[in-house]
């Protein structure tokens, strides 16, 4: 919304509605890092049994090749419907056809042709895939994001969120009772850590579109920002749940019933978010997009009401062609969002919220100094967090996301030479966190301000492709770490290094994305951003 004021203070009203729904950013981020407690306890309680037993291994490895088959195939289907829409029949049915080819291949090559016997590597594979399975969800939750959005509109499609969050709490906590399908345990884990994915896709896109169409331009950035805030917060948040419900225990009980008490007390937040969810207004674009102007109207009146009016004619006029197709504006802007998405991920910032604990006992940290060094990680990615809600509509999106990119690549090069010459302890705990306060303060807020702002009105559904995407490379990030941190030859080779040096690589190449193609948004309102993507203006504007 373009509408300035005199006050740089947040009207209460809208702060109350973005603290709503940054607990989906709160939910996302608990939901996402609680597996961080768990690595080692799901891999003692599903994984090892299969090691001692193997018809149960052979007939393991049959569902999980199964599980992940639909999986891909749900995935490509997805991704087939975006081709659709950006390219038109014909052209979306080559792209498909190619796509399925090229997935069945790789899919059948690369996995399903081995025998069903649990090696080495088979185990890491099963581990990263259960550990990363909600990411298969949050591919599906944001592919449905835009439609949802569209269709039942910002609330109720982070209502549908809550609701899948506080399933999954419960089912990935009991997954023997609550084995509805029949599954064998570790699919039915799968299963409800999927449904949890669902939810946090959903609340990724539907969060911070929210709060992009309630704030006013000149605080947009630093509102979304809180979104991430609220992510990295409930990441803490659970840091310290599991932190207290391990201190002390037995490992055999941890991995017995602990790990149990940690995906159970997502239930708290969830039900929370649930009830205030209830209590928030519908976006005033979405309803105007519905034909609900009174509506819209008096809402504005209370977020924004020096220039309710203004906006209202800003947001009609934007909304004029809601069905617009996703490339009438042009290819670079899906491009773009598609590249942020990608490097977010590819630069390695979830192995170490998902793995940090791997990682430190991998430094010779026990159980609990692992966990308590997991919660510093935590503490600092949140403190430059708040710096970048502080900067980012001061010093604009492009500064930031050049230096962070630069300073990751350097401290992801710098831990993988602090594994590769054995030289472990505070100094690889230094490279870590400077790793983690250059995301914090760049790629992991700002990403996501840049992809409530860049796509137009109009498209907003666009956005979808985006999200999956990153979710897609979250998968592909966190399912592949374990398969290299963890491989024999890997380990002799390069001691734990090889990984961290591919991440720094994405570093660089990240800061050369931002340099040479992202515009900056910094102070613009949605509808003047529009009008920078007009065909034939695109490229002027990804040079300036």
């Amino acid at each position: 919304m373009s509408g300035q004021s005199p006050s740089r203070s947040i009207p209460p009203v809208i702060f109350a509605l973005t603290l709503v729904a940054t607990l989906g950013g709160l939910l996302f981020g608990y939901d996402t890092a609680v597996i961080n407690g768990a690595t080692d306890a799901l891999r003692q309680f599903f994984i090892t049994p299969l090691e001692s037993d193997p018809v149960l291994a052979s007939a393991t490895i049959v569902q999980f090749k199964v599980i992940v088959t639909v999986c891909f195939a749900i995935i490509a289907a997805f991704f087939s419907s975006f081709l659709f829409k950006l390219f038109g029949k014909s052209k979306g049915l080559l792209g498909s056809g190619i796509l399925l080819v090229t997935g069945i291949m790789a899919l059948y090559f690369f996995f399903l042709k081995g025998e069903n016997i649990l090696t080495e590597a088979l185990g890491n594979s099963i581990k990263g895939f259960t550990i990363s399975s909600a990411l298969v969800g949050c591919i599906i939750g944001g592919s449905l994001g835009g439609y949802i959005s569209q269709s039942m509109g910002r609330k109720r499609g982070l209502i549908l969120a809550g609701t899948l969050f506080l399933i999954s709490a419960l089912g990935s906590a009991m997954p023997e009772k609550l084995n509805f399908l029949g599954l064998s345990t570790i699919s039915s884990f799968i299963f409800y850590r999927v449904l949890g994915g669902i939810g946090v896709g959903l609340a990724s896109m539907l969060s911070p579109m929210y709060i992009a169409e309630i704030a006013p331009a000149r605080m947009r950035g630093k509102l979304v920002s809180w979104n991430q805030f609220a992510i990295i917060f409930g990441m803490v948040v659970v840091y310290f749940v599991n932190f207290f419900i391990a201190r002390g225990q037995a490992a055999e009980w941890i991995n017995a019933t602990g790990w149990r008490w940690m995906f159970g007390s997502e239930t708290i937040p969830a039900t929370l978010f649930l009830l205030l969810l209830f209590f928030i207004p519908e976006s005033p674009r979405f309803l105007i997009l519905k034909q609900k102007e009174s509506q819209a109207l008096s809402l504005l009146k209370k977020i924004n009401p020096a220039n309710a009016e203004l906006v209202l004619n800003e947001i009609k006029g934007s909304l004029r062609e809601s069905k617009a197709p996703w490339l009438s504006f042009g290819g670079a802007v899906i491009v773009i969002g598609i590249l942020l998405s990608v490097f977010q991920q590819f630069v390695g910032i979830n192995v170490v919220l998902y793995y940090a604990g791997d990682i430190f006992r991998s430094m010779g940290a026990g159980n609990d100094s692992s966990l308590v060094q997991t919660i510093i990680v935590g503490l600092v990615n949140m403190t430059f967090t708040v710096v970048a809600i502080f900067t980012v509509d001061r010093f604009g999106r492009k500064p930031l996301m050049m230096f962070g990119a630069v300073a990751m690549g350097i401290s992801m090069v710098a831990l993988g030479f602090s594994f590769y010459l054995g030289k472990m302890g505070l100094l690889s705990l230094i490279f870590m966190l400077a790793y983690t306060a250059a995301f914090a303060m760049s790629w992991g807020p700002v990403t996501w301000v840049l992809l409530s702002e860049i796509f137009p009105n109009s498209i907003r559904g666009a956005m979808s492709i985006a999200v999956a995407t990153m979710w897609v490379a979250n998968l592909v990030i966190s399912w592949t770490f374990p398969m290299m941190n963890e491989s024999s030859l890997l380990i002799r080779m390069f001691n734990h290094g090889f990984s961290y040096w591919i991440y720094g690589l994405m570093g660089f190449i990240a800061a050369w994305f931002v340099i040479r193609l992202v515009p900056e948004t910094k102070g613009k309102s949605l509808e003047e951003l529009e009008s920078t993507w007009k065909k034939g203006e695109s490229r002027k504007v990804v040079k300036s």
